[in-house]
């Protein structure tokens, strides 16, 4: 009698999508992946070119073989801790999706709130102008033009939102990154954003557009905030992954970025409304009024606004008083 077929090592085909995102869960479970049901829909979806609706609608149809190797090879990557936002090519940032890959960071949900305390800035701004509380039905009024400034852009979330939210704004965005220049600009260009980039260190763009062009009414970051050493603390996916330049602080200087700012709000900042709003570490806040209180230039008046999990998450402040 003929022998037993050969074994090959793997294990058999799922001959669904249902089976395969089943086999891809409980791969993820077992790498130790905190969402491993979410990524699995995210990676097997992306493997049949399918967003998580189209694939649950998929959910009985056979796979082919070159599928399932796709998935496969997804999966083998995502267990690798590659961030997922990466291998999918994609991460949504206020309900678009944005293009990141390696060097440029992933656009993080806790910086969503810069975004509304601006809208909310500017809406007061609106209603404090003449005819404002019907502005917006009225397309013939005359309105002061808004200058925007992103320091910092990375994948441009910041300045490509601020700029579709608030269409009739100016939007400059700069980063020290070509390669994260890269991607800002594709995102801006995928989605129709007016922006205009600039390449170079952010603070000293930052002042020399100022002074050219005239003060910003709003300046927007998310700057680098991790201490060097905080490093091994940070998961696999972003200290392995993720671009150093857009993580850390200068060593044992958290807070450089934030005060640097603070010192050049009189340069920045326009005179009458000009506001900063800066993205801060889960630490950071409650340090920060002693730091800021204590600039050369002057105190700044600073604000807190706290993310969903309660942390101060967002600083804002306008020029020395």
């Amino acid at each position: 009698m003929p022998g037993a077929a050969p074994s090959t090592g793997r294990p058999p085909a799922p001959k669904d999508a249902r089976e395969m995102l089943a086999l891809a869960r409980a791969f993820l479970e077992r790498k130790g992946l905190g969402e491993a049901r979410l990524e699995a829909e995210l990676l097997v979806g992306h493997s049949l070119g399918l967003d998580r609706l189209g694939l649950y609608m998929r959910l009985d149809q056979p796979l082919l073989p070159a599928e399932v190797d796709r998935a496969r090879d997804l999966l083998v990557r995502r267990g690798r801790r590659e961030p997922t936002a990466y291998i999918v090519g994609a991460r949504e940032f206020y309900a678009r999706d944005f293009f990141v890959g390696p060097g440029v960071l992933v656009p993080r949900p806790e910086t969503e709130l810069i975004v509304d305390r601006a809208r909310e800035i500017i809406s007061g701004w609106r209603e404090a102008e003449p005819g404002g509380e019907s502005l917006e039905a009225d397309r013939d009024a005359v309105v002061e033009p808004i200058r925007l400034l992103d320091i910092g852009t990375g994948s441009g979330c910041l300045a490509v939102t601020l700029a579709l939210v608030i269409p009739e704004a100016e939007v400059h965005a700069v980063d020290l990154s070509e390669e994260a220049l890269v991607w800002a600009r594709k995102n801006a260009e995928a989605l129709g954003a007016a922006v205009r980039f600039h390449h170079g260190d952010g603070l000293e763009v930052a002042l020399a557009l100022a002074k050219e062009h005239g003060p910003f009414d709003l300046v927007v970051s998310n700057p680098p905030y991790i201490e060097p050493r905080e490093r091994e603390t940070l998961s696999a996916e972003v200290r392995e992954h993720e671009p150093p330049l857009a993580l850390y602080s200068p060593a044992e200087d958290p807070d450089f970025w934030v005060r640097s700012l603070a010192e050049r709000a009189g340069a920045l900042l326009a005179v009458e409304r000009g506001r900063c709003l800066v993205e801060l570490g889960h630490l950071q806040g409650a340090r920060l009024a002693g730091v800021l209180g204590q600039l050369p230039g002057g105190a700044v008046e600073l604000t807190l606004h706290r993310d969903l999990a309660g942390i101060p998450r967002v600083a804002e402040f306008g020029r020395p008083t």
